[in-house]
Formats: C-alpha cells, sequence, structure tokens
C-alpha cells in the first residue's frame, strides 16, 4: 500500500512537470553587477533592466543583481565580465577607460553646460552610437549597451572649497583616468587613485582632503559622516555604461539579443531623468541632515583653467574620442 502511494505522487509529480510552462522550466538566470547601492541610479537601472527583461522574455531571462561590489569593484568586474563570468555590468565610463582608454572623453571637466545638455548629450542618438562603435573596436570580451548618467560630480570634504585656489596642494581622490588626473594637476591638486570602498576611510583619517562624486552617492554611501561639506562644483558629468559579455552575447538567440537591447535602450532613455531627480531629492535630505551643501563655489576660475585642456586631452585620447567630444558640443 505505501509503495502504490509511492507510486501515484511520483506519477502526479510527473505530470505537474509536464504541464509548467515551458519558459519556467528553461529559466536562464544572468548575473548583473555593480558597486553602489541599490538607492542610487545603478539601482533604478538595474531593477529597470531586470523588469523588461522578465516582460520581454516572459520569465525565460531572469536577471539577478548584485549591488553593492558583491562582485567587486568596478575594474574588478570589468576583468571578470570580460572572462564570461559574469554577464552584465554597470560600469563609470571613467573606469570604462582601463579598457577602452577613449572613453575617458566623458571624464573631462566642464564639457555638459548644464543637467538639460548632460541628459540629452548622454541619450542623443549620435553619441550613443559613436560611443558603442568606440567600445567595440577596442574592448575585447564585452560589447557596451546604454549610457546613463548619476548627474554632476562635486567635490566634499572637511572644508569649503569656493575656488580654484582652495585646491592648491590638497589631496584629492579621483578615478584614474588621464583626464581627470590632468584637470585636477591643473587646479593645483594632487590626484590620488584608490578603490571606492576605501574612499570612506581616507577621508575619515586625513589620507585625502577630498573626494569628489554624485550627490546621492555621497549620500547613500554616508561620506557625509565623515566628509561634511559637500561643494557644487559641478566640475564633471558622473556617466556611466551598461556592459554584456561577449561571451553571455554569444550565446543569446537573435531574439533573446532583440529583448537585451529593447531592455538596454529603455534604461538609456529613463535612467537620466530618475537619477537627475535623485540627486535633488539627496541634497535636500543632506541639507536636513546637518550637511553644509555649498552653492557658492565660483566655478569661473575651474572652467578657465580647463577650457585649453578639452581638446588637448581628447586628441591625446584618439579620434573616436575628438569626435565624441564634438558630438556632444552639438548637442542644442
Amino acid at each position: 500500500m505505501k509503495f502504490r502511494q509511492i507510486a501515484v505522487a511520483a506519477a502526479a509529480l510527473g505530470v505537474l512537470a509536464l504541464t509548467m510552462p515551458g519558459e519556467a522550466r528553461a529559466q536562464r538566470k544572468l548575473t548583473f553587477g555593480y558597486d553602489q547601492p541599490k538607492t542610487t541610479g545603478y539601482g533604478f537601472a538595474g531593477d529597470l533592466f531586470e523588469k523588461r527583461m522578465g516582460e520581454l522574455s516572459k520569465g525565460k531571462l531572469k536577471i539577478d543583481q548584485f549591488p553593492g561590489a558583491q562582485l567587486g569593484q568596478e575594474p574588478v568586474m570589468l576583468q571578470k565580465l570580460r572572462s564570461g563570468d559574469i554577464d552584465f555590468i554597470i560600469t563609470s565610463t571613467a573606469n570604462a577607460s582601463t579598457v577602452a582608454p577613449q572613453a575617458g572623453v566623458f571624464s573631462l571637466h566642464f564639457i555638459f553646460r548644464d543637467e538639460a545638455h548632460l541628459a540629452k548629450a548622454i541619450a542623443d542618438p549620435g553619441v550613443v552610437k559613436a560611443f558603442k562603435e568606440m567600445i567595440a573596436k577596442s574592448v575585447q570580451g564585452a560589447h557596451a549597451l546604454s549610457l546613463i548618467t548619476l548627474g554632476f560630480r562635486h567635490m566634499y570634504g572637511k572644508t569649503e572649497v569656493n575656488k580654484v585656489e582652495d585646491l592648491k596642494g590638497k589631496k584629492i581622490r579621483v578615478q584614474a583616468t588621464k583626464t581627470e588626473d590632468t584637470h585636477f594637476a591643473a587646479y593645483g591638486a594632487s590626484p590620488v587613485h584608490m578603490p571606492f570602498g576605501e574612499v570612506y576611510t581616507s577621508l575619515q583619517t586625513g589620507v585625502v582632503n577630498y573626494a569628489e562624486n554624485g550627490v546621492n552617492v555621497y549620500l547613500s554611501n554616508k561620506h557625509y559622516e565623515v566628509a561634511p561639506v559637500l561643494n557644487m562644483t559641478e566640475h564633471e558629468a558622473n556617466n556611466n555604461m551598461l556592459w554584456v559579455s561577449d561571451k553571455t552575447w554569444k550565446s543569446f538567440s537573435d531574439e533573446e539579443k532583440k529583448w537585451v537591447e529593447t531592455a538596454a535602450a529603455e534604461v538609456g532613455k529613463l535612467e537620466p531623468p530618475h537619477a537627475l531627480k535623485l540627486e535633488k531629492e539627496s541634497a535636500d535630505k543632506l541639507v536636513k541632515l546637518g550637511v553644509k551643501v555649498n552653492n557658492k563655489v565660483d566655478k569661473s576660475g575651474f572652467s578657465k583653467v580647463s577650457a585649453p585642456i578639452q581638446d588637448q586631452l581628447a586628441k591625446e585620447l584618439g579620434p573616436d574620442a575628438v569626435k565624441l567630444l564634438d558630438l556632444v558640443r552639438k548637442v542644442k
């Protein structure tokens, strides 16, 4: 009797398996990594990409997100992506320059006139096409899917930065790119490179005097606890990109590739305005937390120093960088 009950149960399970939707039985899980908390624009991009991929594939392709550098900091994730150990990642275009030096063009200071120009430029079809072509020519093992932004970067520390002269002799943590090193050195500062995860402690202990990043990133990572003065310098755009591993890409059918491209295009369209909204909301929260948000920065000195550097660096980076800079400037 007991054997018969087991047989009946096994048969029932077999029937249930046969009646399960094909998508559920064949679901493929894909890893998606980024080094910022879910509360940032990265998290919005990840949630949107996950949702659209689920909808377009009818559940066949499932995105598993790993925020907060669970899979490593951006340079590490880039290597894992190219080796096929991660399927999708988000990195800054500055960190992308470690594998595609000309991506550093988006780290040039004061090339975006204001937030409206930044949002339009980063979503401009011509800019996106030229950027993806540049990545395709210079990077093996990965492809660029879309561009996004977290708004502008600002300098923060324990003291105010009101003019360019205030940076003279000061140590500032920057992303490891030629463009940032050149700009900050021209301002009289000493650029310091370190992984993002070390910034909090370095500000706390005085290893660096300042760091620079977006408002929401500053809030989400609680850097205000050790650097309570946020100077609204707007010196550089905090631009980012969505990547896919070449190994993963080649494993997709033509239909699956269309799903990925469609979802990525929606991220590129919807993330920038959301990120800019987050910046404003974050600034309001910081004021309530007692952070000094310094809106009286005289940016004219910074702009004057950086202007001749823009074309010089673009030419040094290469023809694709020159083309991208020209396209950005032409966006109305």
